[in-house]
């Protein structure tokens, strides 16, 4: 597979691949005893409330600022934050369900490129 505009290939970004990282956080969970609360509707809750919390950084910014806030070294780090957090719970809820989170993103690509044609 050829590299991609973010130098990914398959799985791997940026030299990170997202299976070692599901698995990783399966045996964070794991080995804290999380498991039965890793539930499909409690992973999609947690899944939005850290949502949330990244709409939070940029609730009365505006459209100027947001646009800069990886500027500011404490706005950067929250930013990235809640995107970690985001990106867990995602892959989490994945890992519980089967979900294969790359292919279920280049489908929807391919779907919405049929739905929405350039001009």
């Amino acid at each position: 597979m050829s590299d991609g505009p973010s130098g990914d290939q398959g799985g791997r970004v940026d030299g990170l691949d997202v299976a070692v990282l599901q698995h990783r956080l399966a045996r964070f969970a794991e080995a804290r005893g999380w498991e039965p609360y890793h539930t499909p509707k409690n992973l999609a809750v947690a899944l939005s409330v850290e949502a949330s919390e990244l709409v939070e950084v940029f609730q009365w910014l505006t459209p100027e600022e947001s646009a800069r806030v990886m500027d500011d070294e404490e706005s950067a780090h929250r930013v990235r934050d809640e995107v970690a957090d985001v990106l867990a719970y995602l892959l989490q809820f994945c890992e519980v369900l089967g979900v294969d989170a790359l292919t279920a993103l280049a489908e929807k690509i391919d779907r919405n490129e049929l739905r929405f044609p350039a001009k």
